[in-house]
């Protein structure tokens, strides 16, 4: 049998057929015109799915269900999406709208804990009972997953380990409050501060990275300027991911996960994210002994297709 994962997202839908052992043999994406109606969108998605179904020459009585990964806050049992702000979707029933077109089980859960039960099936945490996959982008998502299953808590709403406060009334968050960990470790608070730094300091490597100009900074140039030497870039780096280490340090004191897996575009440094890493993480474990692994995410964009897919498993 075939599973089929949907990844929905702002700006693209996309689906993969998956197999019993969590590998992806297809996968196609279309835009979600996120302007229109909840039904026209739907709509599209299913038949996105029939689509990749014909292209890969399988019949409909192969698939054994569809899962959907989708922003926002999903009721996973009634198969509603609760509320999803950036697509304006409220109380919008996923499964019985997508079952008009696919007619077999449908499920649905958080994007970002899809991207964790991928990573636990067929990526870096493939192996392990317990973990904890935090991808840094926009935001910190997070997606716990507890004795091979997702946590989600008693109200669906649980492993949204980026609104923990990390600095008591600290930086304004989108979600109202001051001090959230996203506000300090997300690639969006890196650009924030390296635009800081350069109009603070003009003469600095940093600076010099982008000619002088905030608008050309993205989350690689602070790496880039101190790898190059340069003390201000150095200083920015430094600070970063000591805030990073201690929003996962905290983690593992409370989960005490067998492995963390750090995935988002930050992650494409590499070591050079890693290992200085771990030494602040280490810092900050209680009782100071760090067991709990840390590595790279492995599946990228494929790993909430993966994982949403292999939620009718």
């Amino acid at each position: 049998m075939y599973y089929i994962g949907v990844d929905l997202g702002g700006t693209n839908i996309a689906a993969g057929i998956v197999t019993e052992e969590g590998k992806l043999i297809k996968k196609k994406s279309i835009p979600t015109l996120r302007h229109r109606n909840y039904q026209e969108i739907l709509k599209d998605m299913g038949e996105l799915c029939l689509t990749i179904i014909k292209e890969e020459g399988i019949s409909l009585n192969e698939v054994a269900s569809v899962g959907v990964g989708s922003p926002g806050t999903p009721d996973p049992e009634n198969g509603i999406l609760v509320y999803a702000n950036n697509l304006k979707f409220k109380d919008v029933p996923i499964r019985t709208e997508l079952q008009k077109y696919i007619n077999v089980p449908v499920y649905l859960e958080n994007d970002a804990n899809c991207a964790a039960l991928g990573e636990a099936v067929a990526g870096a945490a493939k192996g392990y009972k317990n973990s904890v996959t935090v991808t840094l982008g926009t935001g910190v998502g997070g997606g716990i997953i507890l004795d091979g299953k997702i946590f989600s808590g008693s109200f669906y709403g649980g492993g949204e380990i980026g609104h923990h406060v990390i600095v008591a009334d600290g930086e304004p968050c989108t979600c109202g409050r001051k001090g959230c960990w996203e506000t300090y470790a997300s690639a969006t608070a890196l650009i924030r501060e390296a635009r800081i730094a350069v109009i603070r300091n003009p003469e600095s490597g940093l600076a010099k990275l982008v000619g002088g100009d905030i608008n050309l900074i993205n989350a690689k140039v602070p790496f880039d300027a101190a790898q190059s030497g340069d003390p201000v870039g150095q200083e920015l780096i430094d600070n970063y991911i000591k805030y990073l280490g201690m929003g996962i340090a905290n983690v593992i004191n409370i989960i005490q996960p067998e492995i963390v897996v750090i995935g988002g575009g930050v992650c494409a440094q590499g070591d050079n994210l890693l290992n200085p890493l771990k030494e602040i993480v280490k810092k900050n474990v209680y009782q100071g002994t760090l067991k709990t692994e840390l590595r790279i995410a492995e599946l990228g964009n494929d790993a909430g297709i993966i994982g949403a897919a292999m939620l009718g498993k």
